[in-house]
């Protein structure tokens, strides 16, 4: 019915009333980003702030939804000249590049993910099975040390094999249960294991104080803990990398430096409160980051499937050089929604 009544309709009534729709979808969509990123920014003022370089496919992906925008502009310019040819081979090359936005989207939150930056339930520093609160590990007659996301002994990084050495050690770690003691195996071999500064013995496959006394569940929890860590290569920060380098920590606009594994402010360690609360703070920054993302990747998606519809109709004959106004507006939205990345990729770039 709706279509009845849009050809009853003179033609500039109907062109006119259709861009009218898109404005108001695209003013909606303006105030919703608009909201995300000043939340983004007052979030930002009093509280602990990781900052790291955008993944590589995010700019890929900038580069593909700018030619897929060229594209279908140029098919709106072959239409009107009445080629059909043309337009075909070049909506289809717009859907094409709107499709490998997509694909380079998610390859930017895998490379996110590698790097241990995650959506939800993460926070920015460890304390839960942190090297070195309650356990040390002696690895050939050398305690293991950690600096940052740095595992080393006798001064120098863990090679590859001896990380893999320690995380298939503490792998029998990983998983403990109330009232049940591991069966610990190749103790001793290489690896000691010390708790609040004292090494544990093994007494019939299970690690026991000098006392001989068992370990008590939360000193196990913490052990699983600690195995955990190990096994995703993370000391002292959730992302993955040389602080400073690959990843910064600011507070107030300021950055925080990190010298034997304290945040330092101005050259000066950070108060205790202020420690605390950087222990305490969740990675908020990166949680907006897959946010702002993420929900300008649905209105691509949704957007693709018109272009669907839109490839449909050029290879039908639907479109004719007088009658090709759906072609038109869906050129307007995907031109703006390929403008709206671009101001979110250089506002996280200027400001995440």
């Amino acid at each position: 019915m709706r279509q009845d009544f849009e050809k009853e309709l003179a033609p500039e009534v109907r062109e006119k009333m259709r861009k009218n729709l898109v404005y108001v979808g695209i003013f909606s969509i303006i105030m919703l980003f608009g909201g995300f990123t000043s939340a983004y920014i007052v979030s930002m003022g009093d509280s602990f702030w990781l900052k790291f370089p955008l993944p590589t496919a995010f700019y890929i992906s900038t580069a593909v939804i700018v030619l897929s925008s060229v594209f279908l502009q140029l098919g709106v310019m072959f239409i009107r000249r009445g080629d059909l040819k043309k337009l075909k081979i070049f909506v289809t090359l717009s859907l094409l590049m709107g499709l490998l936005f997509i694909f380079f989207q998610l390859r930017g939150y895998n490379a996110l993910i590698d790097k241990g930056a995650h959506a939800v339930n993460n926070h920015i520093i460890v304390t839960d099975g942190r090297y070195g609160d309650y356990y040390l590990i002696k690895y050939n007659g050398n305690f293991i040390e950690v600096d940052g996301n740095r595992f080393m002994t006798g001064g120098r990084d863990l090679s590859d094999s001896q990380m893999k050495e320690l995380q298939q050690f503490m792998k029998q770690f990983e998983k403990v249960e109330r009232g049940s003691l591991p069966i610990v195996k190749n103790y001793a071999k290489k690896f000691i294991i010390y708790l609040n500064n004292s090494p544990l013995g093994l007494i019939d496959g299970k690690l026991k104080t000098v006392e001989g006394k068992e370990l008590e569940y939360t000193d196990l929890l913490r052990l699983s803990q600690l195995a955990v860590n190990i096994r995703d290569k993370r000391g002292d920060f959730f992302m993955r990398g040389e602080y400073g380098k690959d990843f910064a920590l600011f507070y107030k606009g300021k950055e925080l430096q990190y010298v034997n594994r304290d945040l330092q402010l101005d050259g000066r360690k950070i108060d205790k409160y202020l420690q605390n609360r950087a222990m305490e703070s969740a990675d908020t920054a990166t949680s907006y980051l897959y946010l702002i993302t993420f929900v300008h990747l649905l209105h691509i998606i949704i957007a693709i499937l018109y272009l669907f519809r839109l490839v449909k109709h050029s290879y039908t004959g639907v479109f004719t050089a007088e009658e090709n106004l759906s072609l038109r507006v869906g050129a307007i939205f995907w031109h703006f929604l390929g403008l709206l990345w671009i101001y979110l990729l250089l506002f996280l770039l200027f400001i995440h």
